[in-house]
């Protein structure tokens, strides 16, 4: 039996290892020098690639599909991302005034290829280039596969490959989008972005219109940060 038809048969590993193997790439950014943050996202880009290209075939759900719902959401979300603000909206201050934490949270040096290698500089637009490529395109597969295809169901049931993507359960909804909003330093602005995206799943039952709005927010984003400098975001 090929390694593929292996794989096949395990539905959760194949949802979940490849978000798993993504997430640990992001972690080592940085870890190795200030140039690792962007080696590592390359290398991570590259893996996501292979990854998504490998598994497609055995993941039914993951196909783009473009409609004006989704193209509006990806919008929205953009809108949102950038628009809110405060003490409350980013987890470097949420703990703090929460009483968990005594002082904020340092914030990770800011993602900026142009302080690193040069404004202008080829690494500096390779680098952009790559990370907004990636975050378009690499990251939505990965990610909604994880949380909408995946924690969704398996929030409602263990035995999640039968549940219909297209059916609304509170809890599920509610869990998942938080979650993501927490995976986020804008956590406000992430559990919206994450119960959008559900919408545009529960709304139709497949993932390829929450895969569209993701890229669209993602790309507005990223043009956002290098032509506004707001690499805070990044």
């Amino acid at each position: 039996m090929s390694l593929l038809k292996q794989l096949a048969n395990r539905p959760a590993a194949i949802r979940v290892a490849p978000f798993i193997i993504f997430v640990l790439l992001t972690a080592a950014q940085g870890q190795f020098g200030p140039a690792s943050a962007y080696w590592f996202y390359l290398a991570k880009t590259l893996a996501g690639l292979g990854m998504i290209l490998a598994l497609c075939p055995l993941i039914t759900e993951m196909r783009w599909a473009l409609s004006w719902p989704a193209v509006a959401v990806g919008v929205a979300v953009f809108v949102a991302w950038v628009g809110i603000s405060g003490d409350w909206a980013t987890q470097n201050t949420l703990w703090v005034k929460l009483g968990l934490s005594s002082a904020p949270k340092t914030p990770a040096p800011a993602w900026n290829p142009n302080e690193q290698f040069g404004t202008g500089s080829a690494l500096a637009w390779l680098f952009i280039a790559v990370r907004i490529l990636g975050s378009t395109f690499i990251v939505p597969p990965l990610e909604e596969v994880f949380y909408r295809s995946f924690l969704y169901r398996y929030i409602a049931k263990h035995d999640f490959l039968p549940v219909p993507m297209n059916q609304f359960f509170p809890l599920p909804f509610l869990a998942t989008a938080g979650v993501f909003g927490l995976a986020h330093n804008e956590w406000i602005a992430g559990i919206l972005c994450g119960a959008a995206y559900q919408w545009l799943v529960i709304r139709r039952g497949r993932l390829g219109e929450a895969m569209t709005a993701h890229a669209i927010t993602n790309f507005l984003l990223g043009v956002w940060v290098v032509w506004r400098d707001a690499w805070h975001f990044w």
